[in-house]
């Protein structure tokens, strides 16, 4: 059975491109520029095609091209223009948009291709940072709009995440430990899945030689206490993404203060949208962050 998501309503043009309905139905109507087909039931919808003619319409019209240029354009020709648009200047939008195609189609090439495209002018963290980032903020206010299925987000996550854990491997291979006493411990509370962010800041600590302990989801907090016998200091981080839940986090804080930090040199750094919900934290030992890049800044002086 064929899964690939082939039809789309007037909404989830405007979720995907981020053109109003009303302006797209506009453009159809004046200029001609997408034929929607009809259900039998006469509910329009629009092809796949439709969708990366919007995509590319809505880079050039960000681009200022008026639209009635656009509309004037051969078809093939609007493509190739966008392509050259993008290699003369910041193309991000139009990676974007390519790695949004990817998923809809579950297109492992086309998703590979454009990575290559990219990492032919960006090193990872710059591909990370202006692509993965926003698409994956993308992607989450798709997934809430019902414009993408659950299957969509876990195939484009997974693809990220195997092209992090390949720069890990890559940086493994090149790298040497530093000698120092550093240690960091990098893992996810009970039930946290959402692990891109915390792989990107293990991508960068092992860039920089630093001994990591990478333990990955879903890690309960009494796995930890062994590790405070086998180091002198540990540096824990961690994203809460998801977990633990506004009503819990106050006091997972407390149980890992008690448990991990008290009466060690030991320091916990989190970041992540749960971490909004934490009660005026005074502890010098816990820094919270909002993001993942946020995290990386803080430990920029160690990092260098």
């Amino acid at each position: 059975m064929n899964n690939i998501k082939t039809k789309f309503s007037i909404k989830d043009l405007e979720n995907l491109s981020g053109i109003k309905a009303h302006t797209i139905r506009i453009w159809e109507k004046r200029y001609n520029l997408f034929e929607p087909n009809r259900t039998e039931t006469n509910i329009r919808y629009y092809s796949l095609s439709s969708l990366q003619k919007i995509l590319n319409i809505s880079y050039l019209n960000n681009n200022g091209y008026k639209i009635s240029k656009i509309a004037n354009l051969n078809s093939e020709d609007i493509p190739n223009i966008v392509r050259e648009i993008a290699a003369k200047k910041d193309g991000n939008n139009h990676y974007i948009n390519s790695l949004k195609l990817a998923m809809f189609n579950f297109d492992q090439s086309l998703f590979f291709t454009t990575y290559d495209e990219l990492k032919s002018e960006h090193n990872f963290s710059d591909i990370f940072y202006k692509v993965f980032v926003p698409l994956l903020d993308e992607i989450g206010m798709l997934w809430q709009t019902d414009t993408i299925t659950p299957a969509h987000e876990h195939f484009i996550v997974e693809l990220i995440k195997q092209k992090i854990v390949y720069n890990i491997e890559k940086s493994l291979d090149k790298n040497n430990l530093r000698e120092s006493a550093d240690v960091y411990v990098l893992f996810l509370p009970d039930n946290e899945v959402h692990e891109l962010g915390l792989l990107f800041t293990n991508y960068e600590l092992i860039n920089k030689s630093f001994h990591v302990i990478y333990l990955g989801q879903s890690v309960p907090i009494d796995s930890l206490e062994f590790l405070k016998s086998q180091y002198d200091e540990i540096t824990f981080i961690s994203c809460f993404t998801v977990k633990p839940e506004k009503d819990d986090i106050n006091q997972y804080l407390a149980d890992f203060e008690s448990k991990i930090l008290k009466n060690t040199n030991n320091k916990l750094i989190i970041s992540g949208r749960m971490t909004s919900f934490i009660d005026n934290n005074s502890n010098p030992k816990i820094a919270s962050y909002k993001s993942t890049k946020d995290v990386i800044k803080s430990l920029q002086q160690v990092l260098a």
